[in-house]
């Protein structure tokens, strides 16, 4: 009579045991981002080109602010189908618009308001899109549309990281507000990190 108590705990053992193990079977890819003729080495998207399953946006939206008369953060990468939510955070009221691709204007609103935009359509990866204000033409940031969810940002150092990585050849591109560099091909080996660089250049 105890036996069948017995193999479901031998059976709940094993699967804990496969799920603390898998992850470890990912590897990451990491490196750095120079950008020639700039001050920082921020803000440059790495991502995969290709990579295996289906990617998904997330169930809520993600937040872009406009804080201190800036958005934030400046660049922003997005899986294809996510909802952005653009907040205002400022005394001032904000705008926010895109002339690019379908083109949109949300209107204007003002302080601890928000208002939200899906990004569902893009006919060649990555789809940026540039976020400006009508109110103050100073004011710029990118949201990036991206086929799946392996991309990292780089810090101003240049570094960056992306994790969970399933083993396996993949092309690594870069994105960047102002300069650009051609793809390199990677190798991920399970729970190894491989290294890419870039030299960001006009």
């Amino acid at each position: 009579m105890k036996r069948p108590t017995f193999l479901l705990a031998v059976v709940s053992a094993l699967l804990m045991a496969l799920a603390t193990i898998s992850p470890a079977a990912d590897g990451s890819i990491a490196g750095s981002v120079k950008a020639a003729g700039l001050s920082s080495n921020a803000d440059a998207v790495v991502w995969i080109q290709q990579a295996p399953g289906t990617a998904k946006p997330p169930a809520q939206p993600v937040t872009m602010d406009q804080k201190q008369m800036q958005f934030m953060p400046h660049v922003l990468p997005v899986v294809l189908g996510t909802t952005v939510r653009f907040l205002n955070s400022d005394p001032t009221p904000h705008n926010v618009f895109s002339p690019d691709y379908e083109k949109y204007n949300l209107g204007t609103w003002p302080k601890d308001q928000s208002k939200d935009h899906a990004f569902a359509t893009c006919a060649k990866f990555p789809c940026a899109y540039t976020q400006l204000c009508r109110v103050h033409p100073e004011m710029e940031g990118f949201v990036v549309v991206l086929p799946n969810s392996y991309y990292a940002v780089s810090n101003k150092e240049g570094h960056f990281e992306i994790t969970g990585v399933p083993a396996g050849q993949y092309t690594v591109a870069v994105w960047h507000p102002k300069l650009k560099a051609q793809p390199k091909p990677v190798t991920v080996e399970a729970g190894k990190a491989a290294t890419v660089d870039f030299a960001l250049a006009r």
